[in-house]
């Protein structure tokens, strides 16, 4: 037996609590705090450990540092990371009545994160019910998203970035949130077991029409910091197989480069671009990018 919900538009009758009014009012607000935004791209994995959020705020800094005007959008709440790696901290926030203004990363990204919100090592914690948590979890973690969204004065853009949690429900709140999603960039590793959960992310996608601009394969070897060759370091190829499979772009293979993760730890990823090998490899990856975009 198939149970189908109603949406509000379906309600008959008076609401009394004016749920209906509250979305559509939300919604309509979000469109108006993304008007200037030229282009809107989710970046995914499927799965954890990938490298996904570095990726994701190296991929900022590389385009402002070709002159572009750029959003980066933590929607990993529970473990937010891009604002430490963007080298920003909570003060960099500014907020009155009408809104948020985001935090500006010394690359010139703006970035709005969960972390910039908390204090210093505490976790994300939800005020609901403790016997019915899993209930609430999910709305409340879709209401601060929109939050995201509709409170942040985000300005002119020429694109924004949304940085996924594993798992494949923000891509579909996302989805729906947004007027318009331009495309999503997703990121493997090259082992097998990547490439599977990978894949189903990308079906996903395909299902709710959802542009897939390319894939990435990263820790596509191991840069050594001693001379610069680039050296195995997982089996497999899962960033070409994704590509072939699903019919899309192999966008670029990056290496993992200790200089690029020592740079991202201490929150100076303008740096990576001009100092690492992993720099040049998403130099390249971003001429791709945005060409895809346009």
């Amino acid at each position: 037996m198939m149970l189908k919900h109603r949406t509000y538009a379906e309600v008959k009758g008076g609401d009394s609590s004016r749920m209906a009014e509250q979305v559509n009012a939300q919604q309509a607000r979000v469109a108006e705090r993304l008007a200037g935004v030229k282009a809107c791209v989710a970046v995914m994995s499927g799965k954890g450990g990938v490298g996904k959020s570095l990726t994701t705020a190296a991929i900022a800094a590389a385009c402002a540092a070709r002159g572009l005007a750029i959003g980066l959008l933590d929607a990993d709440l529970v473990g937010p990371s891009a604002a430490r790696m963007s080298g920003v901290s909570s003060t960099g926030l500014e907020v009155d009545e009408s809104g948020v203004d985001p935090a500006t990363s010394p690359a010139g990204v703006r970035v709005m994160s969960m972390d910039l919100l908390l204090d210093d090592d505490a976790p994300l914690a939800w005020r609901e019910p403790e016997s019915e948590s899993f209930v609430w979890r999910g709305a409340q973690e879709r209401s601060a998203l929109r939050e995201f969204l509709s409170d942040v004065r985000w300005g002119d853009l020429d694109l924004l970035l949304v940085d996924l949690p594993p798992g494949t429900q923000r891509l579909i709140d996302l989805a729906e949130l947004l007027p318009r999603l331009d495309g999503l960039l997703v990121i493997t590793i090259p082992s097998a077991a990547s490439q599977s959960a990978v894949s189903r992310s990308m079906r996903l996608a395909a299902d709710r029409g959802i542009r897939v601009l390319g894939v990435l394969e990263n820790m596509a070897g191991y840069a050594c910091a001693d001379c610069g060759e680039v050296r195995s370091l997982f089996p497999g190829d899962a960033g070409r197989r994704l590509a072939d499979q699903h019919d899309t772009t192999l966008l670029g293979r990056i290496p993992f480069d200790p200089d690029a993760a020592g740079h991202a730890d201490m929150g100076a990823l303008d740096q990576i671009m001009d100092h690492t090998v992993a720099g040049a490899a998403i130099d390249e990856v971003v001429g791709k990018l945005l060409k895809a975009i346009a």
